[in-house]
């Protein structure tokens, strides 16, 4: 083992279990202990193995690295560590974090195309090379403080009409000539490209594109004599399994355009920037009740009694910091949740919203539209898929609402695929035979993927 994660960092469990079962369990525990009702998350951390399983599997050539900014928990860090992952970050404090868990700089890719100049000195002083620009004005920051930097230059994409176009930062086709002279000029060395899709990476078409573009600049700046030898791909991988465009469809675009474009012996090293692909479906948040609020129903029905259906709608205020709940950018983007007691199916249905923290001065909406059976306070709301962007990343993150712990699983099975894809073998008959086994719920997959860990490409330091 590497010695990022050890088996003290999580609750080892058996295959099989269910992210309920824990729930049920922890809270009972907290009711044994009279422990005030926090929010908790409960993290799967085998659902991220098997989806390093399934990057590997679907796309050989391409070598993850996850953007810190989309889950900084340390079992997340200290996991993808362990699987040989390397990590974008976009500050100087999220290279101190992976670095303060052991990760090493040729592991880690400052991403952020704009950057404070401290942050630019405190990478540099870290060992941290590898970067990104897509102006002039950060070219001439690194220039000044960070001479030794290896950069990719970012360019846009949205050459593709799309119904809702890119936000994302990056250089037009148009741009990348004088861009990459600039870079000449003042001897900063641009060593590749790199792109983001975003939303728009379940385009099939939108790859190959955007890897064709990739192309073009590549010739430019080897004309200009800079050393091109790495693509980063950037993200927009699918994160649960009922999108419309799963892994492999967009694994196999991807690969074709690999291989028309950078194919093998090209010199051309392939990175990746997967996010919330790695944990969406691997963390679950547990809320409890602390306020609600009825609205009674002003409209009687026509016989001018209140018919069953109108029942009083609720808004619903839980102990958890609104950022825990607002893992995409719109609150009507929040997973609908479900109570963890299970109701009677005579109970009436809610219309509910979610609001909080009851007595801030504006009690921020989080979620509207709920349909819940009728809830009390100190009852408990279960989400699912929360995973991304759900973690304050910094202090004022938790302002106005308190932060959830994260309760940490892998089953036992995860555990030994781990060792398996580190090229430590089954120890006995019966654990070679588990791990090949369809029972083991796709664990079978580690013995056909057994490589070394996916470490930083050679050359980029």
């Amino acid at each position: 083992m590497n010695g990022f994660l050890n088996e003290s960092d999580f609750l080892m469990v058996e295959e099989g279990f269910t992210t309920r079962d824990l729930l049920e369990n922890l809270l009972g525990e907290l009711c044994q202990e009279g422990q005030q009702q926090q929010a908790f998350f409960v993290a799967d951390l085998g659902d991220v193995v098997k989806k390093h399983l399934c990057f590997l599997k679907a796309l050989p050539r391409v070598k993850p690295y996850f953007p810190v900014k989309c889950n900084g928990s340390e079992g997340v860090l200290r996991l993808l560590a362990e699987l040989g992952a390397g990590f974008a970050c976009a500050n100087k404090a999220e290279i101190s974090r992976v670095q303060g868990i052991g990760v090493p700089p040729d592991r880690i890719f400052y991403s952020s195309p704009c950057k404070q100049v401290a942050h630019l000195r405190y990478a540099a002083s870290h060992g941290v090379r590898l970067m990104a620009f897509d102006n002039e004005v950060e070219l001439g920051k690194v220039a000044r403080s960070h001479p030794r930097a290896r950069m990719l230059l970012g360019i846009t994409a949205d050459s593709i009409p799309a119904a809702h176009p890119s936000l994302s930062f990056g250089s037009t086709l148009q741009s990348c000539g004088h861009l990459l002279q600039a870079a000449k000029d003042q001897a900063v060395e641009v060593v590749g490209i790199s792109f983001h899709l975003g939303s728009r990476g379940l385009e099939p078409q939108a790859w190959a594109q955007a890897v064709a573009t990739a192309q073009l600049v590549f010739d430019m700046g080897t004309e200009l004599g800079h050393h091109m030898h790495l693509l980063d791909i950037g993200g927009g991988f699918p994160a649960t399994e009922d999108t419309r465009a799963p892994l492999e469809e967009i694994a196999a675009g991807i690969n074709s355009a690999l291989d028309l474009y950078f194919p093998e012996g090209s010199g051309v090293e392939i990175i990746a920037r997967p996010g919330r692909y790695f944990v969406t479906s691997a963390f679950t948040l547990a809320v409890s009740i602390t306020a609600l609020e009825e609205i009674p129903v002003e409209q009687p029905g026509s016989d001018g009694r209140c018919d069953s259906r109108d029942v009083p709608s609720l808004s619903l205020f839980p102990n958890v910091s609104p950022v825990s709940l607002s893992p995409l950018p719109t609150p009507q983007c929040v997973p609908s949740p479900f109570p963890l007691q299970r109701p009677c199916p005579e109970q009436p249905w809610h219309s509910c919203s979610l609001r909080g923290p009851r007595g801030h001065a504006e009690e921020p909406s989080i979620a509207e539209g709920l349909r819940l059976p009728q809830l009390h306070v100190g009852d408990w709301l279960i989400f699912g898929d929360m995973g991304a962007y759900s973690m304050p990343t910094s202090p004022l993150g938790t302002a106005g609402g308190a932060q959830a712990r994260v309760t940490y699983a892998m089953s036992r099975m995860a555990w030994k695929t781990i060792q398996l894809l580190q090229g430590k073998p089954p120890q006995t008959e019966e654990e070679h035979e588990s791990l090949c086994t369809p029972l083991s719920c796709g664990w079978e997959m580690a013995e056909t993927l057994c490589v070394p860990p996916v470490f930083a490409p050679a050359g980029i330091i």
